[in-house]
């Protein structure tokens, strides 16, 4: 029976048979997450002249640097009051164009020389620079499918709100942190055998007074010692004021951080209650500084390990500490050793000034898999090996290599391409 629809000039009447089933796009390089990682292999592989996808979940891009707000970028110094810049590319650009605005400072000295910075307009700057770069953007994509073709992943089946897509290309980067592409391409991957690696649950405050801030030892040891009052899981951490701003960055909090959806879903919400006995504890022990504190934003969920790749080489602890320089090293790093591998606090190992340890190629190619590399912390290293390389100095570092490495292999394979080449591609990431 017809219906009676009244007339709409403005409007045409359309149902689910009207659309594609799948809508295709192609490209050279598929990148899939936008973080540190992601980002810098994105916009290296399309200042070689590739034509990039780059995918990710969110619908902004960024990744944990952004939306899970962890407010400073670590990793990119050598040890030390002078200390030494160790990754370059991507990060001259935003420690330059971010610190020019006003949005990032280098603070600090010793083992702790990091670089904080306005998660908004880090947002913003990582935008820009995708599209400035010619990437071609994908957001609020959830991978469903990857198909592969034996050594060879083909293409990448992801759900959107306005449809199906399947992205095409000759080569791909796993930057998602769960090693999720090489997971659904059917690879092998390392999960923890035993334990947890906990995750922290970042939050921004305002409305407190910087000048009665307790000191870091005085700040730490009121942790330590009445945390539990406030069933607070982690018993250490930091507020950190952000300079030339009103808000300060808190971590002071450990979440689970499953696989499993219902699992992941609950430990989110958890975090926030974590994050709102912080801010009680804050404002009750020391009131002077916090008794008038708002939270004023909840990051996501800030995720250090979960499931990472099999690669051609397993990084190690003893390498880290050796300071093994390895021949097809692609990244440097010097951050200590950040183990939060248990419910109360971490284990941290600080190395010498002098101290440089490399990531190796075969650490970010997947084994048996000829067009596709893994960055970020989801490469092949052990625990303690990772807690290191993990942070966004070698993450961006990583990006670089991945992108050159991919680009050089062409149609072949990333295990068999001109080591020199990609070492003079990358030799600001590898020499002062």
């Amino acid at each position: 029976m017809a219906l009676d629809r009244p007339f709409d000039p403005e409007t045409k009447v359309v149902s689910r048979s009207s659309r594609p089933d799948i809508i295709e796009r192609g490209c050279d390089i598929c990148v899939v997450g936008s973080g540190a990682s992601g980002m810098s292999a994105a916009i290296e592989a399309a200042r070689a002249g590739r034509d990039v996808i780059l995918i990710d979940g969110l619908p902004s891009l960024g990744g944990q640097a952004v939306n899970s707000i962890i407010g400073m970028f670590c990793g990119l110094y050598s040890p030390g009051d002078n200390g030494r810049q160790l990754t370059h590319g991507v990060a001259d650009e935003l420690l330059e164009e971010l610190g020019a605005s006003g949005d990032l400072t280098v603070v600090g000295g010793g083992v702790m020389k990091v670089a904080m910075y306005d998660e908004v307009a880090l947002g913003r700057w990582v935008e820009r620079k995708i599209l400035e770069a010619g990437v071609t953007p994908l957001s609020g994509a959830i991978i469903r499918k990857v198909n592969r073709d034996g050594r060879r992943v083909t293409s990448i089946d992801a759900s959107t709100r306005h449809g199906d897509v399947r992205v095409k290309a000759d080569a791909f980067i796993d930057a998602t942190g769960d090693a999720a592409i090489t997971w659904e391409s059917g690879f092998d991957c390392r999960v923890h055998k035993n334990g947890q690696v906990y995750g922290s649950q970042m939050l921004v405050i305002e409305n407190f007074d910087d000048d009665k801030r307790p000191g870091w030892e005085e700040m730490a040891a009121s942790i330590r010692d009445k945390g539990g009052d406030y069933g607070m899981m982690r018993r250490d951490g930091f507020a950190l004021r952000y300079p030339g701003r009103d808000v300060a960055i808190v971590n002071m909090t450990h979440i689970e951080t499953p696989l499993d959806p219902f699992e992941a879903a609950e430990k989110q919400i958890d975090g926030k209650d974590q994050a709102d006995r912080t801010l009680v504890f804050l404002r009750n022990e020391f009131p002077e500084a916090f008794s008038k504190a708002k939270i004023r934003a909840y990051g996501l969920p800030g995720i250090r390990q979960t499931r990472w790749i099999v690669g051609t080489h397993h990084l190690t602890i003893d390498e880290v500490r050796a300071g093994k320089k390895f021949d097809d090293a692609i990244a440097r790093c010097s951050w200590p050793l950040e183990q939060h591998h248990n419910r109360e606090g971490y284990v941290w190992e600080v190395f010498d000034e002098d101290h440089v340890h490399t990531v190796p190629l075969g650490s970010i190619t997947v084994a048996g898999a000829d067009n596709l590399c893994a960055v970020g912390r989801c490469i092949d290293a052990d625990s303690a090996a990772l807690s290191s390389v993990r942070v966004m100095g070698p993450c961006i570092a990583m990006g670089a290599a991945a992108a050159h490495a991919l680009d050089l292999a062409g149609s072949g394979s990333v295990h068999q391409i001109d080591m020199s080449a990609l070492k003079q591609r990358i030799r600001h990431n590898l020499e002062d």
